[in-house]
């Protein structure tokens, strides 16, 4: 028969057993919920690239934050960003399907950490794709350097090599994760013919301009303007520059900070 000591003893060891045991199962939630919430953050950036190669921009629209939504930023270009929910849901409107046009960006590489309060989350990602086009003639010869020497169809071809990198923020919204914040780093491009080492050095002017897309009959279609200049310039790849680390992979951390700015 225990002794009225032994029992104290007995029953105070068992709360601190139940309380390790719900500090496990706790830790055990947290660990869950961030793996599903990776799950849910690449899905969705996986989910806008497959739109986005379909010329489906429309309906990567209702995956952006809401409007109203404070700190939304889109940039593609040295030319401008963009800081209003209307400006930036632009970039996605009225984009056209050009018959013999091609995009096919394929993403790789992710590195993806989620707030420890749950509420946010960054992820970069590199991409390497395949974009072309059939443009009247009349208009390739304001850009001779982007066709290939012959034509199809009575139309200048473009078919270039293309490599970006992307630094994305995101938010969670009525318990669905949102881009809040996107920037593209296009890092550089070639035709099919040619080498990006050589066209490196004749294209570096192009990414401070705003142009946008080829759209029906490969008419350049340019970026509205800009709500605000850039604060840093993208570096794109040129033999004459060194190569930086840029974005910044992001690390685990507590809660939101603007790191991709």
């Amino acid at each position: 028969m225990s002794t009225p000591v032994t029992a104290a003893a007995s029953v105070s060891e068992l709360a601190a057993e139940v309380a390790r045991l719900r500090e496990q199962v706790e830790a055990a939630h947290a660990l869950a919920q961030r793996a599903e919430d990776r799950g849910q953050v690449e899905n969705l950036f996986n989910r806008y690239m497959y739109l986005h190669n379909a010329f489906e921009d429309e309906q990567i629209i209702p995956l952006w934050v809401k409007e109203g939504t404070e700190g939304i930023r889109a940039r593609y270009t040295n030319a401008g960003q963009y800081t209003t929910w209307q400006s930036v849901t632009d970039y996605h409107r009225g984009r056209p399907h050009p018959e013999g046009k091609l995009i096919l960006h394929t993403t790789n590489t992710p590195v993806i950490e989620i707030a420890a309060d749950g509420e946010t989350a960054k992820g970069v990602w590199m991409m390497a794709g395949t974009e072309s086009g059939l443009t009247d003639p009349k208009v390739a010869e304001a850009f001779p350097d982007m066709y290939s020497p012959d034509e199809v169809l009575g139309r200048k071809v473009w078919a270039h090599w293309v490599w970006c990198k992307y630094a994305i923020d995101f938010r969670k919204q009525d318990g669905e994760w949102k881009f809040w914040t996107f920037r593209c780093y296009e890092l550089a491009r070639a035709p099919f013919e040619e080498n990006w080492v050589s066209f490196g050095v004749k294209n570096q002017g192009a990414f401070d301009l705003d142009l946008m897309y080829f759209g029906d009959d490969g008419k350049p279609v340019f970026m509205p303007p800009a709500d605000e200049p850039v604060s840093s310039k993208n570096h794109p790849y040129s033999p004459e520059t060194t190569q930086k680390l840029e974005p910044v992979p992001p690390v685990a951390h507590d809660r939101f900070t603007d790191t991709f700015a």
